[in-house]
């Protein structure tokens, strides 16, 4: 078996090295290979045709593409993607944590898609030599009524067939040393967690290599009929699969979907463990608030066995408000600051409380606080550094005001749409991308007996 080279950094400057070390036969996971950063010539796409158009090239939009190559090797396929390099946002900045698909009512999209993505995640992370670590999860609990609340996940645990075990208090030892509980927690054996740019990297590679057009630094910026406007010219195509994450819901609207939904971005960030000894080993999670999509403050052990904790929630005033002013949106800043302090007002959903909640932990201090109510001791003074920020996608439902806790796709013959992709998407990546090409299959059977 070849040697494995995984770098830290996926610049385009590394794309010689990359070909010289492939060319001594070495794999390179993870490392971009020709164009990955490169913004498209616009004479190569101009007035170019494809079967199948996806928009965003995230672990969503990369799962699709590899889904409709494995189905229909002959089809012309294309991505085009925003950003210079492919997973820039949500994809690239999420924990890498691999859900088990416990939290989730049984009647869910995400219930549905989550067991299997994380066994054919796992599957394909081992199959293509990429890293994974199966340190598990704990769930623990703070008091009394928190059990209660642990019998529920337990229940969906059992109806979605997801393997959960009970650990006693006095058993809580020989999982994670350092772990607290009330009673009892529960155990996911089947959490991992993954390398989200390494996945995406191996993705992208794939494809290239399989004949399918990964175009970067190229935006979608209209449509008419089948002809798309791109900032590198006019394409055609003949259906379109709508993966742009953060701005999916305003294309979507173009083509007549996502009526009933506005856009509400949030911005995740964790603070990282830069002490000499990682304070566990096993991803700590405290008990949710069912009533909303957040899972709370935890503790996430990552690939390479460092640790950080978070992430926060906090109400962003515009889609890629990661920092400062940096890409400032006064189109976004009307209409998401209209809509937020209409659910602030209101208190909607919680929305007022769970706000004045998350804003706290723009402390350091408060964050540190609410992972210490997870382990017996925890030296605060070792998390002392903000990691890159993401930021969640979530969709409101116009009229009732709720957030919305499931995936929504949308579409007709001409586009699909996919909706609200926030976490666990990454886990349910390749179930996503086998339910979109059975409707396209569908919507294209439909099509063809009118």
């Amino acid at each position: 078996m070849s040697d494995v080279y995984t770098p830290a950094n996926h610049e385009s400057s590394k794309a010689p090295f990359v070909a010289a070390l492939k060319s001594l036969g070495i794999k390179t996971v993870g490392l971009p290979t020709e164009g990955i950063t490169q913004q498209i010539n616009m004479s190569r796409l101009d007035h170019q045709e494809y079967d199948y158009l996806i928009i965003g090239a995230g672990i969503i939009g990369l799962s699709v593409a590899r889904e409709l190559h494995v189905r229909k090797p002959h089809a012309r396929v294309c991505i085009i993607e925003k950003e210079k390099q492919i997973a820039e946002h949500a994809s690239g900045r999420n924990s890498g944590v691999l859900h088990a698909g416990f939290y989730y009512t049984a009647n869910t999209l995400k219930a549905r898609f989550t067991r299997d993505g994380n066994r054919r995640l796992r599957n394909y992370c081992y199959e293509h030599g990429l890293r994974i670590n199966p340190c598990g999860k704990l769930v623990v609990a703070s008091s009394a009524k928190d059990l209660e609340v642990l019998e529920e996940l337990k229940q969906r645990g059992d109806r979605n067939q997801v393997p959960l075990e009970w650990v006693e208090e006095s058993d809580l030892h020989k999982i994670e040393p350092r772990a607290k509980t009330y009673e009892r927690a529960l155990f996911s054996p089947s959490t991992a967690t993954v390398d989200p740019r390494e996945v995406c990297c191996n993705l992208y590679d794939e494809l290239r290599q399989a004949g399918v057009a990964v175009h970067t630094g190229v935006q979608y910026l209209g449509q008419e009929k089948h002809h798309l406007r791109t900032s590198a010219g006019i394409i055609r195509a003949n259906s379109l699969i709508n993966c742009a994450g953060l701005y999916a819901d305003r294309i979507a609207k173009e083509y007549g979907f996502c009526k009933d939904f506005i856009m509400l971005p949030f911005k995740g960030q964790y603070l990282q463990h830069r002490g000499s000894q990682p304070p566990v080993r096993t991803n700590i999670y405290p008990v949710p608030n069912l009533a909303n999509p957040f899972l709370g403050v935890h503790f996430t052990v990552a690939v390479d066995g460092s640790v950080k904790i978070g992430p926060s929630a906090v109400p962003a005033l515009w889609r890629e408000h990661y920092s400062g002013w940096n890409a400032f949106s006064l189109r976004d800043l009307c209409e998401v600051g209209f809509h937020e302090a209409k659910l602030f007002a209101r208190n909607s959903s919680g929305f007022r409380t769970m706000a004045w909640s998350e804003v706290k932990k723009l402390r350091r201090k408060s964050f540190t606080q609410q992972a210490a109510k997870l382990v017996k001791t925890l030296a605060d003074d070792d998390f002392d550094t903000w990691g890159r920020p993401g930021i969640r996608a979530q969709l409101l439902q116009r009229q009732t005001g709720q957030l919305i806790e499931d995936f929504i796709l949308e579409g007709d013959s001409r586009s699909l749409h996919v909706l609200n992709v926030v976490s666990p998407a990454f886990t349910c990546a390749f179930p996503i991308a086998e339910y979109l090409v059975d409707r396209l299959e569908e919507n294209g059977q439909s099509k063809a007996s009118r």
